[in-house]
């Protein structure tokens, strides 16, 4: 599941890139003044309202919240000339729900380790908000106090492929739900790779795969989605029996908060 761009996730002021090509908004985020609200207590539709979209292609301004999260292994990364699109459902049939927005700046994380693949997140900061709708809403971030169990269903979307044999990727985006795994339980199928900065998800009949790296991984608690994960690693076969890697959003807090205090 994957776009043929990047996927974003939305956060209320604050929108996060996630993986290869995804974002997300946190309503904590003080640059989308505009934007700004508290975490719906919405259920998964199926038009993912936190996804959001950064075209390979992209030639205008980008769409999104003030500020997208995303992963920083995504390549290239977004220049300030690039457009962030929101409130896409369906890549080939365009609606008056889409947003596109301008890029202001990004920010990578200095810690990001393209060998160990650690310290995954980049921030975009957009030049303008997101008007929020029933298309546009925003995602929580959770507190880096906030556990998020083993064994707790989760979703994930995206565009990616729904076949790793494929060569094009689906232009309607596609939601999965998935269970978290424990780190020791991760370490079970990936060993040594994973680390406390990572979360895993899957290992159950679905899997995140190429073209989803940057899209949320989201949970329910109290009421609220947050988001947990960011689309980060997996195997290469997208191989259902083993569980997708996240960037574990809760131990990202300190950065994201130090990027927002500062800007």
């Amino acid at each position: 599941m994957a776009p043929r761009g990047w996927t974003t996730s939305l956060v209320p002021g604050l929108e996060l890139c996630l993986g290869h090509v995804g974002a997300t908004l946190s309503p904590e985020a003080t640059w989308a003044r505009s934007a700004a609200g508290t975490c719906p207590a919405v259920g998964i539709r199926g038009a993912g309202p936190w996804a959001g979209f950064l075209p390979t292609s992209g030639n205008g301004s980008p769409q999104g919240p003030p500020i997208l999260v995303r992963g920083a292994q995504c390549l290239p990364v977004p220049r300030t000339t690039d457009t962030v699109v929101v409130g896409v459902y369906d890549q080939d049939s365009p609606s008056p729900d889409e947003q596109r927005l301008s890029i202001e700046k990004v920010f990578k994380n200095p810690k990001f380790n393209m060998l160990t693949i650690r310290d995954d997140i980049a921030l975009i900061k957009l030049a303008t908000p997101a008007k929020l709708s029933d298309r546009v809403s925003p995602v929580c971030l959770p507190q880096a106090t906030d556990d998020f169990p083993g064994g707790m269903t989760c979703v994930t979307t995206g565009w990616g492929l729904t076949d790793p044999k494929a060569s094009q990727t689906p232009p309607v985006l596609q939601q999965v739900a998935l269970p978290l795994l424990t780190n020791t339980q991760c370490k079970q199928y990936w060993g040594f790779r994973i680390a406390d900065v990572m979360v895993c998800a899957g290992a159950d009949g679905a899997s995140s795969c190429m073209g989803d790296s940057g899209g949320p991984l989201v949970c329910e608690k109290d009421g609220v989605w947050n988001l947990v994960g960011i689309v980060s690693w997996g195997s290469s076969t997208c191989a259902t029996n083993v569980p997708g890697v996240y960037a574990r959003v809760t131990k990202l807090r300190s950065w994201v908060n130090d990027i927002l205090a500062a800007n």
